[in-house]
């Protein structure tokens, strides 16, 4: 009996020891899946890190060239405005010459006039290049500011005049004009 106590305490002993052993089987094969899922979700950071560095310089990219782009805009403010302050002088000046022509012109025309000769042609009937009208209200369309311009109205000649950056701003005779507002 004592042999069959003991059969029967190893038998229980192999029992629980085969439990015991599903048991650790079991976590075992949960500890293998933990693990995988544990690689998976790594590589998977390690790709968010990846594409979140590529996002960050995409977006300095653009930080750059929106940087660039009011950078430029600044430039071409400043390009405008040191034109206007050109154009005003530029005007001014030819505003000056004509102020001193026109008296000029005047007294030829009455020295002229006492030897029996004619009067000379005024500016727009001598040269079509060139006439003269009255001051004129010009508001910048870029900054609005406003502009006291002398209108002028242009004939161009033959050939080509070109703007200040190089293109050509006509291939024929063309008439340009100030249009007072």
């Amino acid at each position: 009996m004592a042999d069959e106590q003991e059969i029967m305490c190893k038998l229980e002993s192999i029992k629980e020891i085969r439990n015991k052993t599903l048991q650790m089987e079991k976590i075992k094969a949960r500890l293998k899946a933990e693990f995988e899922a544990l690689e998976s979700e790594e590589r998977h950071l390690k790709e968010y890190k990846q594409e979140m560095d590529l996002l960050l310089q995409e977006k300095m990219a653009h930080v750059e060239e929106l940087r660039l782009i009011h950078a430029d805009i600044n430039v071409m403010e400043n390009t405008i405005k040191q034109s206007e302050n050109d154009l005003n002088k530029l005007l001014e000046s030819t505003r000056r010459l004509h102020d001193e022509y026109k008296p000029l012109k005047e007294h030829v025309d009455a020295l002229r006039m006492t030897l029996g000769l004619q009067r000379l042609p005024d500016l727009c009937e001598e040269e079509e290049k060139l006439s003269l009208e009255p001051v004129c209200h010009v508001i910048n369309k870029f900054t609005g500011t406003h502009l006291y311009a002398l209108c002028a109205k242009l004939r161009v000649g033959p050939g080509t005049l070109k703007s200040q950056n190089g293109s050509r701003m006509n291939e024929e005779k063309e008439n340009i004009e100030l249009h007072c507002s």
